[in-house]
C-alpha cells in the first residue's frame, strides 16, 4: 500500500510540475503577457482584450509601465511574452547596446513627436536663450533635433538626420539651451522650460493632442518611427503572438485608433 501511495504521489507531482511548466511568462496556455505603456498602447490592448481576443482564442494579460525603460529588459529576461511601446530604431539601439535578441513582429501605429509650450504660441516666438527640453534617449533625441531643424529653429550637419546629437548642431541662431530629460518627465517640464519636445504617448497621457496642441509636429510620410509588437527572437511565429499581431492590424483596431485619437495617433 505504501509503495502504491508513493507511485500515485509521484504521478500527481509530475502532473502538477508539467502544468506549471507548460506556459511561458503568460499565466495559462492561451494567455499572452504583454507589457505596454498606458496610452495609447495599453488602451489599444484593452480594446482588443475586451472586444476581439476571445474570438481568436486568445487571452491578454496587459502589464502597464509608466516608464518604458524596463519593458525591454523584462522581455529579455522572460518576465513578459511580448511588449508594445517602441519603434524599430529604439529596438535596434537596445539590441546593440545590451547584446539582446529581441525581434520586431508588426508595426501598429505612429505617435508623432511634437513641440509643446505653455509660454509661447508659435516657434517664431521662442526668445533668444530659450530653454527646450528634449528626450534623453539617443533615438528620440535625434528625432527631436530633426524636428527643430525641419522647422528652422536650428541647423544640423548635412545628412545626419535622426542620428543627430547636440554635437551635430551647426547653427543655433537663438542660442537654444537644450535640457535632456527622461521622456516620461517631459510633460511635467513644461512649466520649467520655454518648450519641450514630447513623445506622442506621453503627450496624450498629459491631455495634449499632437494634432491640435503642438507648435510643430512630425510628418507621418516616410516616418520610420511606427510603434509595434516585439518578442524574444524565436517567438515571432508563436501562434498566440501571431493572433495578437493579426488583431493589432485588424480593421477594427484601425477604426478604434482613428475614432479614439483623432489624428494624435495614426495607424501604421
Amino acid at each position: 500500500m505504501r509503495k502504491l501511495f508513493g507511485v500515485v504521489t509521484a504521478a500527481f507531482l509530475a502532473l502538477v510540475l508539467a502544468a506549471c511548466g507548460s506556459s511561458s511568462a503568460g499565466t495559462a496556455d492561451d494567455t499572452l503577457k504583454v507589457g505596454a505603456t498606458p496610452t495609447p498602447h495599453g488602451e489599444i490592448l484593452k480594446y482588443i482584450s475586451d472586444n476581439l481576443a476571445a474570438k481568436e482564442g486568445l487571452k491578454l494579460e496587459v502589464v502597464e509601465f509608466s516608464d518604458y525603460v524596463p519593458l525591454n529588459p523584462q522581455l529579455q529576461e522572460g518576465q513578459l511574452d511580448a511588449n508594445y511601446f517602441q519603434h524599430q530604431p529604439y529596438l535596434s539601439d537596445f539590441n546593440k547596446e545590451k547584446g539582446a535578441k529581441l525581434t520586431w513582429v508588426e508595426s501598429v501605429h505612429l505617435e508623432p513627436l511634437g513641440l509643446y509650450s505653455s509660454k509661447v504660441k508659435d516657434v517664431a516666438s521662442l526668445a533668444s536663450g530659450a530653454s527646450v527640453a528634449v528626450p534623453n534617449d539617443a533615438t528620440n533625441l535625434g528625432r527631436a533635433l530633426k524636428l527643430l531643424a525641419d522647422n528652422g529653429v536650428i541647423t544640423l550637419k548635412e545628412g545626419v538626420g535622426t542620428a543627430a546629437t547636440e554635437r551635430d548642431v551647426t547653427a543655433n541662431p537663438k542660442n537654444i539651451a537644450f535640457k535632456p530629460l527622461d521622456a516620461a518627465q517631459l510633460p511635467r517640464s513644461l512649466e520649467d522650460v520655454d518648450a519641450a519636445v514630447i513623445n506622442g504617448n506621453y503627450a496624450l497621457e498629459a491631455k495634449l493632442n499632437p494634432a491640435t496642441d503642438a507648435l510643430v509636429v512630425e510628418k507621418a510620410e516616410g516616418n520610420p518611427y511606427a510603434n509595434g509588437l516585439v518578442v524574444q527572437d524565436g517567438k515571432q511565429n508563436d501562434p498566440l503572438v501571431q493572433k495578437l499581431a493579426k488583431l493589432l492590424k485588424s480593421p477594427e483596431v484601425k477604426k478604434y485608433i482613428e475614432d479614439t485619437y483623432k489624428g494624435a495617433v495614426i495607424p501604421a
